[in-house]
């Protein structure tokens, strides 16, 4: 039996000047670890030419499929959800479903995952769990369909709406829903998340994307995300929560994180009672550029400079307004008898104090 590998496990072989035994299992950070250490040889890792440069990079964790290569019979398809790279997806999922609970993203049985790994298959996490206590025999397999094919487990309800989104986009390789709390506010408010406020929620989440209600786990939320999702990697479900996508479940993750923290610090600055200072549409032109190099889709690339940044000023959750009745009254002149009794209380209350 092979072993499981941590990250400090991997740490301690390379300080050690050991390598990774060929048959070792990585957990997801374990792996990445390794990646990023291309000093360390071993059969993981190719060692390069004595005295070559080694280039800078960042690991790849995007799952690659042969077109056409979807396994058909049912052993195949077992074989398929129980080898090593699907085992270390499956890991992968635990471990994104477990930052998802700590950082409050979910609660109960609320929010799950998806991988795509076939031109018809993906990796879902199964209904009525805590995604902060999945284990990798937890996961399904399911067609994009929602058939499932392999697991245990009976598969997420919702798996529908991520790919009503893959079905329409390609790039699409992982999703994630969840309810942060600070977005999904958003989500219930009435108000809209502004935009050209900080620079890196314009390059890692780009123009955020607004879904009409339809009940969760339906063909009608499917297509109604689904439509919205294939030109907006963060969709806000309106009195749902917030569904979001990238090319690996990393990727994914992160946007949820981004818009949380993008929701809640409007939030915060709109109770300082200053207004919100926006940058240039030029300035957000450069942004979207700056997007689209890095891969990302963006709706508002074609967009004028001056109809990327909207006009609509954000309003703060408490608005003070007099009732309807005050204000008729606000206009007419005081009462004499009123005026009277007060300055006669006032006066009665001044020679208390001098006595």
């Amino acid at each position: 039996m092979s072993t499981l590998l941590t990250v400090r496990d991997v740490e301690d072989l390379l300080a050690r000047g050991e390598t990774v035994p060929a048959d070792a299992r990585l957990t997801p950070s374990a792996r990445d670890l390794l990646n990023s250490r291309t000093s360390a040889v071993s059969p993981r890792t190719a060692a390069a030419p004595t005295g070559a440069k080694r280039e800078p990079s960042t690991p790849d964790l995007e799952f690659k499929w042969t077109p056409g290569s979807d396994p058909k019979t049912p052993a195949e398809i077992e074989r398929f959800f129980n080898s090593p790279a699907i085992q270390t997806l499956k890991e992968r999922i635990c471990d994104i479903g477990r930052r998802l609970w700590q950082r409050e993203y979910t609660d109960g049985n609320g929010g799950n995952i998806t991988v795509r790994v076939g031109d018809n298959l993906a990796l879902c996490t199964p209904t009525l769990i805590c995604k902060g206590f999945m284990t990798p025999a937890d996961m399904c397999l399911v067609d994009l369909d929602g058939n499932q094919l392999a697991g245990t487990r009976k598969r997420t309800s919702e798996a529908l709406t991520h790919f009503g989104i893959m079905k329409r986009q390609p790039a699409c390789k992982s999703c994630v829903h969840a309810h942060p709390p600070h977005a999904t506010a958003f989500a219930i408010a009435n108000a809209d998340i502004p935009s050209c406020l900080i620079p890196e929620a314009e390059v890692f989440l780009g123009k955020i994307g607004i879904a009409k209600y339809q009940t969760p786990g339906t063909p009608a939320n499917a297509d109604e995300v689904g439509e919205i999702g294939k030109d907006h990697q963060a969709v806000l479900m309106l009195n749902h929560g917030v569904i979001v996508w990238g090319k690996d479940v990393e990727d994914a993750y992160w946007k949820m994180e981004n818009i949380d923290s993008y929701c809640r610090t409007i939030w915060i600055a709109a109770g300082l009672g200053g207004g919100l200072r926006r940058f240039t549409g030029a300035q957000a032109k450069e942004l979207v550029d700056l997007r689209r190099k890095l891969g990302m889709p963006d709706p508002r690339a074609d967009l004028k400079e001056c109809e990327l940044c909207d006009s609509a000023d954000f309003r703060p959750g408490v608005i003070c307004a007099v009732p309807a009745k005050e204000q008729s009254a606000a206009g007419t002149a005081p009462d004499p008898e009123v005026e009277s009794l007060v300055h006669k209380i006032a006066g009665q209350i001044l020679q208390q104090l001098k006595g």
